[in-house]
């Protein structure tokens, strides 16, 4: 048995249609799809390599912030020591002052003291003169 002529024109056409849309479509799809999956594989290396710098990125600020907060605890600890420092100096100065005028002041006191029993003394023998003069019943030129 023979096929009939009919399928072979079925099967021709056939052929020329996968043929057609071979060329025409599937082939120019297969283009695209393979630039498209190209340019996906370009733009993930290119998010690579940002993803990448902007961990270097990330590190140096990091390392930079870490060294500029060691450099002002350093600023800081320096300012301290200064001020203690220089609160020691003016305690000292103070102090220095403060016993300057103790001393001062104590050897005033005991100037006025000795310059007190002084006259005290002077008073006494005077009191005590006055005293005998009035005992004794003599008047003195010293009024009263």
């Amino acid at each position: 048995m023979l096929p009939d002529l009919s399928v072979v024109w079925v099967i021709g056409i056939v052929l020329l249609v996968t043929l057609i849309l071979s060329q025409w479509l599937f082939k120019p799809l297969g283009q695209v799809m393979a630039a498209r999956e190209g340019a996906v594989q370009a733009a993930r290396a290119l998010a690579a390599q940002a993803e990448e710098r902007a961990r270097q990125a990330t590190e140096e600020f990091d390392k930079r912030t870490r060294a500029a907060r060691q450099e002002v605890a350093q600023q800081m600890e320096q300012a301290r020591r200064a001020a203690q420092s220089e609160r020691a100096a003016l305690l000292e100065s103070a102090r220095g002052q403060a016993g300057a005028t103790l001393a001062d002041a104590s050897a005033r006191l005991h100037t006025e003291a000795a310059e007190a029993r002084a006259r005290l003394e002077r008073d006494v023998d005077q009191l005590a003169a006055l005293i005998a003069d009035r005992v004794l019943g003599r008047h003195t030129s010293q009024g009263h």
